[in-house]
């Protein structure tokens, strides 16, 4: 297919996109990320097809939203998410867009299929260029900590990847404030490719983050992209009621344990509190919850995943109030750390 084809094929978007977000440098880095990014796991490619990704991704960068990320095993098949996602960023102005992808967790079969070895590296990024159709994507992450792979081998394979062109920035996922702060220094001790950012589960019910890793990132000039800021969910409205949404993940994908988590009583009179609280503050529980991490100084975006345009506008609007009281984030700390 011919340059003049693609371009042709490329939609029109708001013109005021850019007017409609806020956006936030990443660490000490030259590059903006948007305060509310879009994710595929779980949804685009797994329980939700090409239309809705399609539909939802558009939406999203109407709104500003710029940054897309992915990761190898997103999807059911793993990589089905970068084939979908890539089918529709080609209609969209790949220089405007942050495509990010991750490898980690397995992938293939036999000892090279999954960590963090160079050879598990770089093979599954060329494999997901390929998946999405792009010579490169703009931020690749080591997605988990390799416990038998030096971490030195690691932070040069993410040099190495950087130095090919493969990838504009590297970050890592998943990783302890501890394994954090070993990977700076190896990057500064052999002159290699900084640590963009670093991309942790938090959210108001798991806050091992503040204590773990926010000090260290902040201190090191990386980044921070939380990812689940609603803890799949829960921090919705949807799950309040008794009877789970026929249409919720919950419903339709996850295993008995999760659903029994959703449904648990004391999880769900925090919820209860929490949904309280956001309504005398003008907010849906969603839009408290990410308001609620975006006043952090350590962290530049979340994470949210979706699987309808309505949802990606909710959380959008989160942005029209990030102020909190003494007394908003003492009541939290007393439901959520109770």
């Amino acid at each position: 297919m011919s340059k003049d084809i693609e371009i042709d094929q490329i939609e029109s978007f708001a013109e005021d996109r850019y007017d409609r977000l806020q956006y936030r440098r990443c660490g000490r880095s030259g590059l903006l990320l948007p305060m509310i990014s879009l994710g595929a796991w779980e949804t685009f490619g797994g329980y939700r097809g090409e239309e809705v990704a399609r539909e939802c991704l558009f939406r999203a960068f109407d709104l500003g939203i710029t940054h897309f990320d992915l990761a190898n095993n997103y999807g059911r098949p793993p990589g089905n998410a970068e084939i979908l996602v890539g089918k529709v960023i080609r209609q969209m102005p790949r220089d405007e867009l942050i495509i990010s992808s991750k490898a980690g967790y397995r992938m293939w079969a036999g000892p090279y299929g999954e960590w963090s070895s160079k050879k598990y590296l770089v093979a599954s990024l060329d494999q997901s260029l390929k998946r999405l159709g792009l010579d490169y994507v703009d931020i690749f992450y080591s997605h988990r900590f390799d416990p038998d792979t030096p971490l030195e081998e690691t932070m040069e394979t993410l040099d190495l990847i950087v130095r090919q062109g493969k990838a504009l920035y590297a970050g890592v996922s998943n990783y302890s404030g501890a394994a954090y702060e070993q990977a700076v220094k190896i990057t500064q001790q052999k002159g290699l490719t900084s640590i963009l950012i670093h991309q942790p589960r938090y959210n108001m019910l798991d806050r091992s983050a503040e204590t773990d890793l926010f000090n260290y990132t902040l201190s090191n000039g990386s980044g921070v992209i939380t990812y689940s800021p609603l803890a799949q969910g829960l921090l919705t409205d949807k799950y309040l009621k008794e009877a789970l949404p026929t249409d919720s993940r919950a419903a339709e994908w996850w295993g008995k344990g999760k659903v029994e988590e959703v449904t648990d009583q004391i999880i769900r009179t925090k919820l209860l509190a929490l949904n309280q609280l956001a309504q005398n503050r003008g907010q849906s529980l969603a839009q408290m919850a990410l308001a609620w991490i975006l006043r952090l100084p350590a962290v530049t975006s979340v994470l949210i995943g979706a699987s309808k345009v309505t949802q990606i506008e909710e959380n959008v609007a989160a942005l029209q109030n990030l102020e909190f009281s003494a007394a908003e984030l003492e009541e939290i700390d007393r439901i959520t750390l109770s």
